[in-house]
């Protein structure tokens, strides 16, 4: 949904889009920010695509909530509670169905909640035009500039008469803007929750620098996140990403995937499983023996940049593929990224006089050499998956679970029990999120007998590792 299809079915034959010069298409010429619209309610704090668009957003939560059993479940556990109550919450993640079900779910246990997004290509219109037909003050639409990307984040943040005192991100752009533009908003936040492993690396270096003023969660290295999200959910849409843009064929190609952290060991699985030819690079020994364990071949990118025929950068580090690589690559090389920020490949050392871009399709372009040599470049370098396809609902809720209660601990928890520091989900709520989820599988757990329980110097009910563990 949402896509706009370039290519015909029945014949492959191609359609050339009509742009104008600033790029987009004739169908977007006026910006969201120039749109007058209002909702059912008259409603007009919020700034998304098309607002008549909500009708088929809300359908399409709707059939994401059939697969978010267990976010639903607490939801309706707490809702009588209300944990989040007075909680003004400031959001900045993908906007999808999943993400919807999330924050509806936020708003149900009291919270009043601004979002918008953290990637300019991965917004469902319609989502957000759902979200903000039922009140939820969201600015965000599918290909922002980077200018309109930062606009979004700041019309969540400064608002008359309503002062953000929670932070959902995902990345750390929400965060790093608060800091920075709003330093005396910033102090009064009574918790942070970070998901990605960007956003974690800039909190960790705030503590670092004695800087970082309130409390953050770091959902990312939570073990339902790590094993979960970045594992599974990597596993299966990574192909669904490379399939809908490219439409090639795996069996047999020279790939190399740049990390073999939990998304680079999910993105290994499944191209190994349709017979590609997969190498790796890492820079960390303990993981570079876990691929050489699984079977692959543990490369430097320079010894094999010549022969792949794709290259996959999941590191959360910067300048992976280098200017230098790019111009080494074979003639149709693709290219792409699974990590959370565009910072991995090199995209502005392509924007040269000397080479031509071409887009193909919605989220392709082809950057032309002048020798005519061609890399296909996917998504302009960000994240693959939600820009370019869609993730499994399923493993959403395990995350959006885990954000949701590591939110309502940091609201509700006493002063003193967190400090002005980084902390990891605790184990017990780790295992809680888990818990949850198995009625999905019908799954069955064994307990502890007391003289087992005893045995093992563990509590009957959890939590069964310790909090180092992940």
């Amino acid at each position: 949904y949402g896509h706009c299809s370039l290519v015909l079915a029945h014949d492959r034959q191609e359609v050339k889009l009509t742009r104008n010069a600033a790029g987009r298409s004739s169908d977007d010429e006026v910006s969201p920010r120039e749109k007058q619209q209002t909702n059912s309610k008259g409603s007009s704090n919020f700034c998304v695509k098309n607002i008549k668009q909500a009708e088929f957003g809300r359908r399409e939560i709707e059939i994401a909530e059939q697969d978010m059993s267990a976010l639903i479940s607490l939801r309706k556990r707490a809702q009588g509670e209300k944990p989040l109550a007075g909680a003004k919450i400031v959001g900045c993640t993908h906007i999808t169905a999943q993400t919807a079900v999330l924050i509806e779910t936020l708003c149900a246990l009291g919270a009043q909640c601004r979002w918008s997004a953290c990637n300019i290509y991965s917004t469902q219109n319609e989502v957000a035009a759902a979200l903000a037909e039922a009140g939820v003050a969201v600015f965000a639409w599918k290909g922002e500039s980077e200018d309109d990307f930062w606009w979004c984040i700041d019309r969540c943040v400064n608002m008359d008469g309503w002062q953000a005192n929670m932070i959902l991100d995902d990345g750390g752009d929400l965060t790093h803007w608060v800091y920075k533009k709003y330093p005396n908003v910033f102090k009064k936040i009574r918790g942070i929750v970070e998901e990605s492993v960007t956003g974690v690396h800039r909190l960790y270096q705030l503590s670092k620098a004695g800087k970082l003023c309130v409390p953050a969660m770091n959902v990312n290295d939570s073990v339902t996140k790590q094993k979960f999200d970045n594992l599974y959910c990597c596993r299966e849409s990574i192909l669904d990403g490379l399939k809908r843009t490219t439409d090639v064929m795996f069996g047999g190609k020279q790939v190399v995937v740049c990390g073999y952290g939990e998304v680079g060991k999910g993105c290994c699985a499944a191209l190994k499983a349709l017979g590609a030819i997969v190498n790796i690079t890492e820079i960390d020994p303990i993981c570079a023996l876990q691929a050489c364990m699984d079977g692959f071949r543990v490369v430097k990118l320079n010894e094999v940049i010549r022969q792949v025929d794709v290259v996959i950068t999941c590191t959360g580090n910067k300048n992976v593929v280098t200017r230098e690589h790019l111009d080494r690559m074979k003639n149709s090389c693709i290219v792409c990224n699974m990590g959370h920020s565009n910072t991995e490949i090199d995209v502005t050392s392509l924007r040269t006089p000397e080479l031509t871009w071409e887009r193909v399709r919605s989220q392709v372009d082809h950057v032309i050499w002048p020798d005519g040599k061609r890399v296909v470049l996917l998504a302009e370098g960000r994240l693959l998956n939600l820009s370019c396809s869609t993730v499994p609902t399923f493993v959403l809720s395990i995350t959006a679970t885990t954000q949701a209660l590591a939110l309502i601990e940091l609201y509700n928890a006493p002063e003193g029990r967190y400090k002005q520091d980084v902390y990891l989900l605790p184990k017990k709520m780790d295992e809680y999120v888990a818990s949850l989820h198995l009625p999905s599988f019908d799954a069955h757990l064994t307990e502890l007998t007391d003289d087992q329980a005893k045995y093992l110097g563990l509590n009957k009910n959890g939590p069964f590792k310790p909090n180092y563990y992940r």
